[in-house]
C-alpha cells in the first residue's frame, strides 16, 4: 500500500502545479475591491451607532441631557470629556467609518452599478447620507475641515462653519432633486428604508426642514425660505415615515445599546433623577418603556455626578435594550416639533403650533407603544397643555421635545443649546459649564497645528463654552 501511494503522490503533485496559483497571494477577509452596497451599509451602520451608541467614548449626550447617570464611574456625568479623549472618537468615526466609506461607495458605483438611473439614485442617496452626517460634525465641533477633508492631505484647513451648513443645504436640494422614484436603489442594503426612493425624498425634505429649523436663531429669513420649501416638497406626515435603521437579533449588526449593557453585562448607568421626577410630576405614560422600576419596584432616578448603586435606581428600559430595537435617526414627532416653532417664528407652514404641538406628543408616545387614549390624557394635564403649561414657546416645546429625543441624546444635546430649555441642574462636581461643543481633537492639536489654531481663534477658542454660530441666545 505505501508503494502504491509513494507512486501516485508525483503525479498529485505534478497536477497540482498545473494548477493557477496566482491567487494564492489574495486574502479572502480582506479583498481588493468592496462593492459599493456593502460600503453604503457599512458607513450607515456606523453612523447610527455613532448617534446610539451608551460608549462613553463616543457617546456622551445621554449623560449631558441628563437621561441617565452613572455608578461607579462618573467623570462624563461632570463634563469631563478630554480625560477619554471622547471628541478624538467621535471626530475619527464620522470623518474616517462614516463620511469616507460613504465616499469610497460613492467611487465604485461605476464598477458595481451599471444602469446609469440606478446609479444616480444611489448616487443622491449617498449625498443625503453625507450631508446628515456634515450636520452633527458642524453643529458638535464648529468650524471643520471640509473643502479639503477626505483628500490626502494631513494637515486640511479649515473652513467656516456657518459656510458650510449653507452648503449643506444647496447639496441636499440637488440630490433631492436627483432622486428619480422611476429607478431603484441600494436595495436590500439601505437599513433604512430598504432603497425606497420615495421615503427618501421625504427624508430629504424633513432633514431639510430640520436644518432650517436649526438656524432659525441664526438666520431667520434663510431658516423661513429653507423650512417653507421643505413643508411644500412634503415631509413626513406620520410614524410610518420615521427613519428606523433596521438592528437584527443576533451579532454582529445589533443594537449598540444591548451590546454596551446587556451582552457587555455591565452595570454602568441609571436612570437620571431629573428625567424620572419630570414624567413622574406629569404622569407621562412613556415613563414605563424608558425605564424599568428599581429594586424596590419604583421608579427612581440617581443623581447626576456621583456614585449611584445600581439596584437602588430604576435602569433603562426593556423596548431600548432590546438587540434588535431600531435606530431612529429622524421621525415624525420631532418634525412636528419643529412646525410647531415654525408657527411660533411665523413662517408659513400651515396649522397651529398647539396642533403640531399635540401632534408631536402623540407620535412620541404611540412610537413608545402607549396608546392615543394616553396621549389625549396626558395632553390635557394644565402643565403639559399648550395653552395653559408654563413659559414661552421655546420652553413649552424645549421640555417636550427634550422627552420625545430620550434616545437621541446627541439630538436633544443640539436642541438643548438652540432652545435653551429644560433648564438642567448642574452635576455634582461639573469640570466646566454645560458643553456647548465638543472641543477639537487632541490629534488635530499636534498634527494639524497650524490650522488647529486658526480654526480654534476663529471660532473664540476651542472650549466647551463657545457657542456655536447657531446658538445664539
Amino acid at each position: 500500500m505505501k508503494k502504491i501511494i509513494t507512486a501516485i503522490l508525483p503525479l498529485l503533485l505534478l497536477g497540482a502545479c498545473k494548477k493557477d496559483i496566482t491567487s494564492l497571494n489574495d486574502d479572502p477577509k480582506n479583498p481588493l475591491t468592496v462593492p459599493a452596497s456593502t460600503l453604503f451599509t457599512q458607513a450607515q451602520r456606523q453612523l447610527v451607532n455613532n448617534l446610539h451608541s451608551s460608549n462613553v467614548y463616543v457617546n456622551t449626550f445621554r449623560l449631558f441631557e441628563q437621561y441617565w447617570t452613572e455608578t461607579t464611574y462618573y467623570t462624563e456625568s461632570n463634563y469631563n470629556i478630554k480625560d477619554n479623549a471622547i471628541p478624538d472618537e467621535q471626530w475619527t468615526s464620522l470623518y474616517t467609518d462614516v463620511l469616507n466609506n460613504f465616499e469610497q461607495s460613492r467611487l465604485r458605483l461605476p464598477e458595481y452599478v451599471l444602469d446609469e438611473n440606478e446609479r444616480k439614485n444611489d448616487d443622491a442617496l449617498i449625498e443625503i447620507m453625507e450631508v446628515y452626517t456634515w450636520y452633527y460634525l458642524v453643529t458638535t465641533f464648529g468650524d471643520v475641515p471640509y473643502n479639503e477633508a477626505l483628500k490626502t492631505s494631513i494637515t486640511p484647513k479649515y473652513d467656516d462653519a456657518a459656510t458650510v451648513y449653507k452648503a449643506l443645504l444647496v447639496r441636499l436640494d440637488a440630490a433631492t432633486e436627483a432622486l428619480d422614484t422611476s429607478y431603484p436603489s441600494f436595495g436590500s442594503a439601505d437599513r433604512i428604508y430598504d432603497g425606497d426612493v420615495a421615503k427618501w425624498i421625504k427624508f430629504a425634505n424633513t432633514l431639510k426642514l430640520k436644518m432650517g429649523i436649526t438656524i432659525a436663531d441664526y438666520d431667520s429669513q434663510l431658516a423661513g425660505t429653507t423650512i417653507q420649501e421643505a413643508v411644500q416638497a412634503g415631509v413626513f406626515t406620520s410614524n410610518d415615515d420615521n427613519a428606523d435603521y433596521q438592528y437584527d437579533s443576533n451579532s454582529p449588526n445589533t443594537n449598540p445599546v444591548w451590546v454596551d449593557l446587556v451582552q457587555s453585562g455591565r452595570q454602568d448607568f441609571v436612570a437620571a433623577k431629573t428625567i424620572i421626577d419630570a414624567m413622574k410630576a406629569d404622569s407621562d405614560p412613556r415613563l414605563t418603556f424608558y425605564f424599568t422600576t428599581n429594586n424596590a419596584g419604583q421608579y427612581v432616578g440617581g443623581d447626576m455626578g456621583t456614585t449611584n448603586s445600581f439596584g437602588a435606581f430604576s435602569k433603562p428600559g426593556t423596548k431600548i435594550t432590546a438587540p434588535d430595537f431600531p435606530g431612529d435617526i429622524l421621525d415624525y414627532s420631532e418634525t412636528e416639533f419643529a412646525l410647531a416653532e415654525a408657527v411660533e417664528r411665523g413662517y408659513s407652514v400651515g396649522g397651529t403650533a398647539q396642533t403640531h404641538y399635540n401632534n408631536a406628543i402623540t407620535a412620541s408616545i404611540e412610537y413608545w407603544g402607549g396608546t392615543e387614549t394616553q396621549a389625549t390624557a396626558y395632553l390635557a394635564r394644565p402643565t403639559v397643555n399648550y395653552l395653559t403649561a408654563t413659559g414661552n414657546y421655546k420652553q413649552k416645546i424645549g421640555l417636550q421635545k427634550w422627552r420625545a429625543l430620550y434616545n437621541r441624546g446627541w439630538d436633544a444635546w443640539i436642541e438643548n443649546r438652540r432652545l435653551d430649555y429644560p433648564e438642567l441642574p448642574a452635576p455634582e462636581d461639573p469640570v466646566s459649564d454645560f458643553p456647548v461643543r465638543m472641543t477639537y481633537p487632541v490629534v488635530e492639536q499636534n498634527v494639524n497645528g497650524t490650522n488647529y489654531a486658526t480654526a480654534a481663534a476663529a471660532i473664540g477658542g476651542d472650549e466647551v463654552s463657545t457657542k456655536l454660530f447657531f446658538d445664539k441666545f
